[in-house]
């Protein structure tokens, strides 16, 4: 029997471990290869997934939101807007039919209320076809608007009068007419009611309610707590 020498044995004992290291190490790589591949892809899903969410909700909040009724594009009878002048009220609405001084009624709130808090002494309310306005110095702002008498509203390119209906004003306001609700009004009864908000920004606490009576366009209300 032939014998291999032992110096053969032993280098090809060491080649063998050798190659099994290299393929061992081959197979860790692989395999730390794959598991960072792995780990990668769900960090990249875990960091865009919270990113994309408020994206989506923001969205889905703005085609919900309560719609805006903007007053510098409203145009009372098509010419004024809801800030004018005395001269421009007689021009365009003639006399009052009466007036009553604002600290004989005692509002809550005024709209010509100056930076201290103080309110013109002379300042009235005018009223005209069923709507109110108030009144300081030479300064007139739509309160309240009458629709049953003949006045009316542009707003953008619509008019809004006695003969607008729930549907006229969901074209323009679709999420606040889905929140319609019904409302007891002082000397009306129970009116359905569309509030608008005033400002994108939410910056003021008011609303704008627009109130249907048999569902017509009633009144138009400047609303703003106490």
């Amino acid at each position: 029997m032939i014998q291999t020498p032992p110096l053969f044995n032993c280098l090809t004992t060491v080649g063998f471990l050798f190659i099994t290291c290299l393929l061992s190490a081959s197979c860790n790589s692989t395999q730390q290869s794959l598991q960072k591949a792995t780990l990668d892809k769900d960090t990249a899903a875990a960091l865009t997934g919270p990113l994309l969410q408020p994206e989506r909700q923001a969205t889905a909040t703005g085609d919900t939101a309560i719609e805006v009724l903007n007053a510098e594009e409203i145009r009372l009878n098509g010419k004024l807007k809801r800030y004018f002048s005395l001269t421009q009220f007689r021009a365009v609405l003639g006399e009052p039919d009466s007036t009553k001084l604002l600290r004989d009624e005692e509002p809550c709130t005024t709209i010509f209320e100056e930076a201290d808090g103080s309110v013109d002494p002379m300042a009235s309310y005018l009223y005209k076809n069923g709507s109110r306005y108030e009144h300081a110095k030479d300064k007139v702002a739509i309160d309240e608007i009458s629709f049953t008498h003949g006045d009316f509203i542009i707003y953008r390119q619509v008019s809004l009068n006695a003969g607008t209906t729930v549907d006229d004003l969901r074209k323009l306001f679709p999420n606040a007419v889905a929140h319609m609700s019904i409302m007891e009004v002082y000397e009306h009864g129970k009116l359905q009611v569309i509030q608008l908000r005033e400002d994108n920004n939410n910056v003021s606490d008011g609303q704008i309610r627009l109130f249907l009576k048999e569902g017509k366009l009633y009144s138009m209300h400047w609303w703003f707590p106490c």
